[in-house]
């Protein structure tokens, strides 16, 4: 059952026309009884129906307010008054169009039998009482079914906008919801490939000035690979900011590549890549599974430098991808910094997982799993 519409005063110029226009109505057809009474009534029929009228008229001024209570009274009021009878089936519309429907009903029934009451204390003449009971039943069915079918309209459409308010509430939120997993997806990316480089950078760098004496020919080519890592480290950059919502050209993803660029670096690196090809994978699990070695090769030689790191690949369809980075434990990190964070927010969007980030048996061990669909 739906709960009551509580409309309460009317606060629009439509609202207060519709209610003057009603209690204007129920005036005019008060003083036409009344005037029709007027020399055919005795005394105490024309005291009632002035009496009652006017009354029934002020109840239904107030009938948006208390729609049931005062249907009720002007009701109450048409039994002895005729005069009434316009303003209590107005205020048994208005209950039909802001009370539940039981409400409605029950008020709807009251104004039938009041009429019916009427009819008998003072027949209008022109028809026997039956056919004037057959016509206050149907007009009070009428009254009500209106007021019912109207008000089921106003809850339709009432509802109907509730719902595009929601919808476009949720859409408001699926587009922050994006927003913020864009720019994680940023900051993602440029962590992955800046601090790459740019650890690349300080590698070079602290060469060249603790070998301050070292053969020009070597100074040249540190500077040369500095040079051209600041210039990939732009590069990349550039592709990050505009080229992040398209996905990499799976032929880019070539790990003897990477490994090759750290050895340059002076890293001592063993790849095992178990016959695995990244282009060969599917799109998000060869980006990821790019990334993931690539950051673990960036926290072995900001954490180990200088020590031997292995990189393992093992895997086929429908087994999935494992990848493992081993490097001896120079110092260990403290908690999980952006890098190790942002492998495990990867693996999951790839839907996969970090099995293990920690210290075994002196080494660092990074074991991800990631799947490999057909």
């Amino acid at each position: 059952m739906t709960a009551d519409v509580r409309p309460g005063p009317a606060r629009t110029r439509r609202d207060r026309a519709i209610r003057a226009g009603g209690v204007t109505c129920a005036l005019a057809a008060a003083a036409v009884v009344v005037r029709g009474d007027i020399g055919a009534a005795s005394g105490w029929h024309l005291v009632a129906d002035v009496a009652g009228g006017a009354a029934a008229c002020g109840a239904l001024w107030l009938s948006r307010r208390w729609p049931a209570t005062m249907a009720l009274t002007a009701v109450a009021l048409a039994v002895p008054a005729a005069s009434a009878s316009v303003a209590a089936g107005i205020a048994t519309l208005m209950t039909a169009l802001y009370r539940r429907s039981a409400v409605a009903i029950g008020v709807g029934a009251a104004w039938v039998a009041a009429t019916l009451a009427r009819f008998w204390l003072r027949p209008p003449g022109l028809a026997p009482y039956p056919v004037w009971a057959l016509v206050a039943v149907l007009f009070g069915v009428a009254l009500t079914g209106w007021g019912m079918l109207a008000r089921a309209r106003r809850q339709l459409v009432l509802s109907l906008e509730e719902r595009v308010r929601r919808a476009e509430d949720e859409q408001r939120q699926r587009v922050d919801r994006a927003r913020h997993a864009e720019r994680l997806a940023i900051a993602r990316e440029m962590h992955d490939v800046l601090a790459h480089r740019l650890s690349l950078l300080a590698l070079h760098a602290g060469a060249l000035e603790f070998n301050a004496r070292a053969d020009p020919a070597e100074v040249v080519e540190a500077a040369g690979v500095v040079r051209s890592s600041a210039h990939q480290a732009l590069q990349e950059l550039r592709q990050v900011i505009s080229v992040l919502r398209e996905a990499p050209v799976l032929a880019e993803l070539d790990l003897q590549a990477l490994v090759e660029e750290v050895r340059r670096a002076g890293m001592r690196v063993e790849l095992d890549d178990g016959g695995v090809r990244l282009p060969d994978l599917p799109g998000a699990t060869a980006r990821a599974a790019y990334r993931i070695v690539q950051e673990g090769l960036t926290n072995a030689r900001k954490h180990a430098p200088g020590r031997p790191v292995t990189v393992r690949l093992d895997g086929r369809p429908d087994r999935g991808l494992a990848i493992e980075v081993r490097n001896p434990v120079t110092h260990a990190p403290r908690g999980e910094g952006a890098g190790l964070a942002g492998m495990r927010e990867r693996a999951e969007l790839a839907g996969g997982r970090v099995e293990q980030a920690g210290t075994e048996r002196g080494e660092f061990r990074l074991a991800v799993w990631l799947p490999w669909p057909v």
